[in-house]
């Protein structure tokens, strides 16, 4: 199962970008359809109007993408990810120009 450092962010509930947002290691299955955080089952769903993601149990939408350097991740916020233990030095070490673990070739 891949596993990838994503930002992650909650869309149901919350205005435009303002959801809370996490850095996360995110697992996803072979077809990259399904993705498993924070104990949670998200499934791709392409047409969904501000997110690409929703929660099986709890049809709660989310947005799942690859962390920017320029931490500016959210298009219409400034709302500042929680950073997971787990994936706290992955990330620091991307954001000073390392690859991120499983994109080593792009």
């Amino acid at each position: 199962m891949a596993e990838r450092v994503m930002f992650v962010q909650l869309k149901t509930g919350h205005d435009t970008d303002k959801g809370p947002a996490w850095i996360s290691r995110v697992r996803f299955n072979r077809s990259w359809k399904t993705a498993y955080w924070h104990g949670k089952t998200l499934r791709r769903w392409p047409g969904m109007f501000d997110a690409n993601f929703y929660d099986v149990e709890t049809d709660e939408e989310y947005w799942l993408s690859g962390p920017h350097r320029d931490r500016a991740d959210t298009r219409y916020s400034t709302i500042r990810p929680e950073i997971d233990d787990d994936a706290r030095e992955a990330y620091a070490a991307f954001l000073h120009g390392a690859p991120l673990p499983g994109r080593e070739r792009g």
